[in-house]
């Protein structure tokens, strides 16, 4: 049963096709009378990392890296929603946070350029100390 189309991200970096989803749906929690034990609205969808076609192994690492907490042990990653009260909107809002964390591992971080500390940035922290020194010792008073 297919709920989203294929998507393409990060310029064909990542290809998810719908038969590699895997839908879920359960009841959901909180407040709704009758309505809530009877319908299953709230959408869990469910995608095997490690097994997907379309991830370049890059994406794959970075995406693992990134959402540990939603990973299971067998590297499948969940994505649940239960705001709206209809399933067609849960499954709406699983997608685009799918598609979120999916543009997100698809980023490469930028590498950070270790800069040393110029001299006279140190020098000019350290004479900003020796003043604050010397106007604390003015406040204090003569010693005998």
């Amino acid at each position: 049963m297919s709920r989203i189309a294929a998507m393409n991200i990060g310029g064909g970096k990542v290809r998810v096709m719908p038969e590699e989803i895997i839908w879920q749906f359960v009841r959901s929690s909180g407040p709704g009378g009758q309505h809530v034990n009877r319908s299953s609205t709230k959408a869990i969808l469910r995608f095997d990392v490690r097994r997907a076609q379309g991830i370049t192994e890059a994406v794959r690492e970075r995406l693992l890296e990134l959402e540990k907490s939603k990973i299971t042990r067998a590297g499948h990653l969940l994505i649940a929603s239960q705001k709206y009260r209809e399933q067609p909107a849960n499954v709406a809002a699983c997608v685009e946070k799918f598609r979120k964390i999916l543009e997100r591992a698809v980023e490469v971080p930028k590498v950070r350029k270790k800069k040393r500390v110029s001299k006279a940035c140190i020098a000019k922290r350290l004479d900003g100390k020796k003043q604050r020194s010397k106007i604390k010792k003015l406040r204090m008073a003569p010693s005998d």
